[in-house]
């Protein structure tokens, strides 16, 4: 039994009629009967009585026919969705651990916009066409778009001593307790401050993320991209009045990646807008 036979008995079973039913299907009248015949002989049942004109169901015609239906619908919905797959523009995109959740939503969204019938497939790290990731981490052979400039702010739990400050300068910092993350860029730069503020160190963190989380649980303050501090529940910012840092938020790509359709219509979108520089939206 395949596709073709219950084609065919569907248009027999509704038309009531050989010649009518091979009109429909654009076949002849031996080819169908031989189809018909080959069906009953699969199912071992016999599905119509020939008439001088037209044919009678069977009561077993009866019990395939919404089965025939179900699975013949099945098989064109199962063709439509590859045929639609294979349609799509398909782009693999990589995000690096310290991107914030509301830029890579921002992002999403826009490439869904911009690109019809995208394929996205997302993953973490360094993979993919492209990666959304902060300039310093991308690599030699690999172009930069910027897409968000933001600063660095100071972070504090809310339940910290310093909280209920709006505006803090360098005699409030004189004495806290810092979070620092000696393997990000940016510590270097946030050396100076260091010294200057004769604060200790409380604890060290491998990533901004978790020197966010330290920050939560009130172990200490810190240094922040200003995306990560920022809702994030039980931690405040503040501005930081000096070092004035940034940091830029953008893809990374290779030349060669831009012959990914994809990939050309999100870059072209995103290069063409000037509103995507902005820091707090895409």
């Amino acid at each position: 039994m395949d596709i073709r036979q219950l084609d065919a008995f569907i248009a027999v079973f509704e038309e009531r009629n050989i010649t009518s039913a091979a009109q429909r299907l654009f076949t002849s009248q031996p080819t169908l009967s031989v189809t018909i015949r080959q069906l009953e002989e699969a199912l071992g049942t016999t599905l119509f009585q020939r008439l001088p004109r037209g044919v009678e169901v069977t009561d077993d015609a009866r019990t395939l026919y919404p089965q025939a239906r179900r699975l013949l619908a099945e098989a064109h919905a199962l063709g439509s969705q590859f045929r639609q797959r294979n349609d799509r523009l398909t782009l693999e995109l990589g995000v690096e651990g310290e991107i914030a959740a509301s830029h890579l939503e921002s992002f999403l969204e826009t490439a869904y916009r911009v690109v019809p019938n995208l394929l996205l497939n997302l993953q973490e790290g360094c993979s993919g066409d492209a990666r959304l990731s902060v300039e310093e981490d991308c690599c030699e052979d690999e172009l930069f778009l910027p897409l968000w400039e933001e600063p660095f702010v100071l972070a504090l739990a809310a339940l910290h001593p310093l909280a209920e400050r709006t505006r803090l300068d360098e005699a409030d910092l004189a004495s806290v307790q810092w979070i620092t993350c000696p393997s990000h860029p940016s510590h270097q730069r946030l050396m100076e401050l260091y010294n200057r503020s004769m604060g200790s160190v409380v604890a060290t963190a491998g990533s901004m993320t978790l020197t966010l989380r330290l920050v939560a649980a009130g172990a200490g303050v810190a240094m922040l991209p200003q995306s990560m501090a920022d809702h994030h529940a039980g931690v405040i910012t503040r501005p930081a009045r000096t070092p004035k840092l940034i940091r830029r938020v953008g893809l990374c790509y290779s030349a060669q990646a831009l012959d990914t359709p994809a990939l050309r219509l999100l870059h072209g979108h995103l290069q063409d807008t000037p509103a995507l520089k902005a820091v707090t939206a895409l």
